[in-house]
């Protein structure tokens, strides 16, 4: 298959897998620079210091122990920044609330960062069909919210791509 320019950006992101994730203690501008990339991959605005010290204040995500953020933290905000895309930070709390509910935060990043991948893969058609499992209604939810994620991502690459386009002319 001959792949274009964004294809192949696509074909080549891919978020961390949870035990890769630093677990060593990350300061706040350290969380914000270890995030920023794998948002500008997929051309989306990072989350700010300020923005992580609000979802701190409003409870969404826990407390930072002597200032420092360690994997789940991470794993947590990894999943905010994408999903703050497409969702209030209301609806991205109460997803957040059913996950804890149903699986570990490592289980549930897993499932989100290969589901992101497969969708992301899917949308951009570079996989002709979607590894199909058995779907409760929360997993269900998140591939929704995943699919929407992408379906923006692939709009505004390609947009992009075509305003470049006219300003060469």
């Amino acid at each position: 298959m001959n792949m274009t320019k964004i294809q192949q950006e696509i074909n080549d992101f891919s978020l961390p897998e949870y035990e890769m994730i630093p677990d060593v203690g990350l300061f706040l501008e350290q969380v914000v620079k270890y995030i920023t990339p794998f948002m500008d991959s997929l051309g989306e605005e990072t989350l700010t210091g300020s923005m992580i010290s609000n979802y701190v204040k409003k409870r969404i995500i826990p407390n930072p122990v002597k200032k420092q953020y360690y994997r789940e933290q991470v794993a947590t905000l990894i999943f905010i920044a994408v999903a703050k895309t497409v969702m209030s930070l209301d609806d991205i709390q109460l997803m957040l609330s059913l996950q804890q509910d149903s699986y570990p935060t490592r289980d549930a990043y897993e499932y989100f960062r290969r589901e992101l991948s497969n969708t992301l893969a899917f949308v951009f058609g570079l996989k002709d069909k979607r590894d199909e499992e058995d779907m409760n209604s929360r997993k269900l939810l998140l591939r929704n919210m995943i699919i929407a994620v992408c379906h923006k991502v692939y709009l505004d690459k390609h947009l992009k791509e075509v305003r470049e386009g006219e300003n060469k002319e």
